[in-house]
């Protein structure tokens, strides 16, 4: 009886630790949703008065109104020749480090809030892209821990068929020509090599301007998701424009995240990377979690749609030819 009284008594200050740990828990969690839903304070003015070390010029603020050169001009350091190193490939302007972070913890919130005129807190989206492009296109091929190209894997080579007499060879059907099956096989040798062609030509400039391309491909993206995301409960009167460029800071955030998973070669996170496209669309537009998943697979099946008419056009007009 004394010995389940002392683990009676060694249970409850375990539940209480546990108790307290989840209390605690639960208060870093709502700490960080109203971080997340809190727009970027810029830093209050300065009363204090400064001489701008440039023009000389005494004012009061952050920056000189002359020269605009900043108040909290410090000795020169590493950390200043680093910056200023960014600054020459246009990372060091502009928040480029904080419009990161903020795309990797608050991406819907941060896309509102550039959406509302908070413009200078943040990297611009496009000049983001074909950075972020460019150094996609060095880790995938080669700029990586194990030195090789991303998804390049070694193809199986296809047996050869020996054929030791012409006996085994399948005797050839002689059947009646039709012309109309003729015409049929005319048009679809037509339409395969049209598709030969475009393919080559669409290939040549993918590989030329990448980005370019890249930028492309989101526009018709946004075409058929902008259908079902212009009226959403936070942004009811969401233009197109807008959208688009809430669309290039996700691709922005997502490519952020295949960089790091590229450069350690972890292949198998395409699915949840996939997925975690989802959290700004719902963070931006404030529509419940169920259509955040229906509205995209629709618009996928609208595009989808789209692509079989314009195969069947393309045939109609190849055999009209």
């Amino acid at each position: 009886m004394a010995m389940k009284k002392k683990r009676q008594r060694n249970k409850k200050p375990r539940k209480q630790r546990v108790r307290k740990w989840l209390n605690r828990l639960k208060e870093k969690w709502q700490a960080f949703r109203q971080w997340q839903e809190r727009p970027y304070e810029v830093a209050p003015l300065s009363d204090e008065q400064h001489e701008c070390c440039t023009c000389h010029t005494v004012y009061t603020g952050n920056f000189c109104p002359r020269c605009g050169q900043s108040a909290r001009i410090r000795r020169y350091s590493f950390v200043v020749a680093f910056l200023n190193f960014m600054d020459v490939w246009g990372l060091g302007n502009r928040g480029m480090f904080r419009t990161i972070r903020d795309l990797l913890l608050r991406p819907g919130y941060m896309i509102r809030d550039y959406l509302n005129g908070m413009q200078m807190a943040y990297f611009p989206p496009f000049k983001m892209f074909f950075l972020l492009t460019t150094l996609s296109i060095l880790v995938t091929h080669g700029f990586n821990i194990q030195g090789r190209t991303v998804g390049d894997e070694i193809a199986p080579v296809p047996q050869e068929i020996v054929v030791n007499s012409p006996e085994m060879l399948p005797e050839a059907e002689t059947a009646p020509t039709d012309p109309n099956s003729e015409q049929v096989e005319v048009i679809i040798h037509k339409y395969y090599h049209f598709l030969e062609v475009f393919s080559e030509k669409v290939n040549n400039f993918q590989k030329r301007f990448p980005s370019l391309f890249a930028l492309f491909g989101l526009m018709l993206l946004a075409c058929p998701f902008y259908l079902f995301f212009r009226k959403c409960p936070n942004i009811p009167d969401l233009r197109f424009s807008e959208f688009f460029v809430a669309l290039v800071y996700i691709n922005n955030m997502y490519t952020i995240f295949t960089i790091v998973t590229d450069f350690f070669c972890l292949n198998d996170l395409d699915g949840l990377l996939l997925f975690s496209m989802l959290i700004p669309l719902k963070q931006l537009t404030g529509y419940r979690w169920w259509k955040v998943i229906l509205y995209p697979l629709l618009a996928l099946l609208l595009m989808l749609a789209a692509l079989i008419l314009c195969i069947f056009l393309s045939v109609v007009a190849i055999g009209v030819m």
